[in-house]
């Protein structure tokens, strides 16, 4: 049976929490995020957005049934919240991002932009009858039809809470990526090349002044589509 809590000395170095001020910290339910890519409800609530002295308060907020995840009411407290989700408190809207420093961020973004969410397509298979299931970065599975032109790196933008796909954003030269890992987390770049390797090497994104692997590019429409704030 795995443990629902780990030593904060060994959480992510995406969570930014001080490691020193307590031995434990809650570990995330299993989700379609990465551990390094989400955090758990109550430590938002209580460590990192302020709204919660403590873990029982941050529960009774939970149970008054005024938060959201992607726009669903959600309760528990160990649910991971990670990259580009959209998490709702009461009236307030944030999304969650990576800084520049590398920390998972919780930005505030106004009503309307609450309303979707950008994904990344990691892969699309083929299913019983003939149908394709895309799979996205967060873990949802969308079954189509008919094959998409989806390619392995783009991006769909996704209404919430109805999950229909509103736009594809194609990863191309001079698309808008933001990078997810690597020495520019954080920072946004216009893609200039794509070098695809023929061996198990992994695939390379050139841009104005550097390069980085594939697999932390993440394609966006415009810059606003990633919410400044405080990197403090």
């Amino acid at each position: 049976m795995s443990r629902s809590h780990h030593k904060r000395l060994v959480m992510p170095r995406t969570w930014p929490l001080t490691r020193k001020t307590n031995i434990w910290a809650q570990k995330p339910n299993p989700s379609g995020h990465q551990i390094e890519m989400c955090m758990p409800l109550g430590i938002i609530l209580r460590d990192v957005l302020g709204l919660a002295h403590n873990m029982r308060e941050a529960k009774r907020i939970l149970h008054a049934r005024s938060v959201m995840v992607d726009g669903k009411v959600e309760t528990d407290r160990a649910r991971g919240v990670g990259l580009m989700d959209v998490l709702t408190v009461g009236e307030e809207n944030f999304r969650c991002i990576l800084d520049t420093n590398g920390k998972l961020r919780y930005r505030s973004i106004p009503k309307k932009a609450a309303g979707s969410k950008i994904c990344r397509v990691k892969g699309k298979t083929t299913v019983k009858g003939g149908k394709t299931q895309v799979h996205l970065h967060d873990g949802r599975n969308i079954v189509m039809d008919e094959s998409p032109d989806y390619k392995t790196g783009d991006s769909l933008v996704i209404s919430l809470p109805d999950q229909k796909i509103t736009s594809h954003i194609e990863m191309k030269k001079g698309a808008k990526a933001y990078l997810t890992g690597g020495s520019h987390i954080g920072e946004t770049a216009v893609i200039k090349d794509q070098d695809i390797k023929r061996s198990s090497k992994p695939n390379e994104t050139i841009f104005e002044e550097f390069g980085t692997i594939t697999d932390y590019v993440f394609i966006i429409s415009k810059e606003t589509d990633i919410p400044l704030g405080d990197e403090s």
